[in-house]
């Protein structure tokens, strides 16, 4: 067995508007996350068994680090993210008021990038760059 530590050259992170309550923060960060195992296949690790052979679905291979932040600080890692090109996705305030994937995307679609009344977006990339991108976020509590 391995004892040595597992380091990540790379960086998963969810960063969270910082006014909005613990339910709506919760389902963001499992809709935030939910698409970058399809656009990064290397994150996702193996199945999971128990000692009795149940299996299980895959996990991400590293930690999800989840931050919080103003509405300003949301604005300005986006901006960052999509300047640096990496991998992201948003979640506005609209998509509290819709139920399905249809909708949210046409949502999403019917307003301009610096428009989005952003609530939360995820980030998947370099570390450093990932680092630069979440500048002036904090870790959530």
């Amino acid at each position: 067995m391995e004892t040595e530590p597992v380091r990540f050259d790379t960086k998963i992170a969810v960063l969270l508007r910082d006014d909005l309550p613990t339910w709506q923060r919760l389902n963001m960060t499992a809709f935030l996350v939910s698409g970058i195992g399809q656009a990064a296949p290397e994150v996702i690790g193996e199945p999971y068994a128990d000692a009795d052979d149940t299996p299980y679905l895959p996990m991400f291979r590293q930690p999800v680090l989840v931050f919080t932040g103003a509405k300003e600080t949301l604005i300005a890692a986006h901006q960052r993210a999509v300047s640096r090109g990496l991998s992201l996705s948003v979640f506005t305030s609209d998509l509290f008021g819709t139920g399905n994937d249809r909708d949210n995307r046409a949502a999403v679609r019917a307003v301009g990038r610096d428009q989005l009344d952003l609530t939360g977006l995820a980030v998947y990339g370099p570390k450093n760059a990932v680092d630069k991108v979440l500048k002036g976020a904090r870790m959530h509590p």
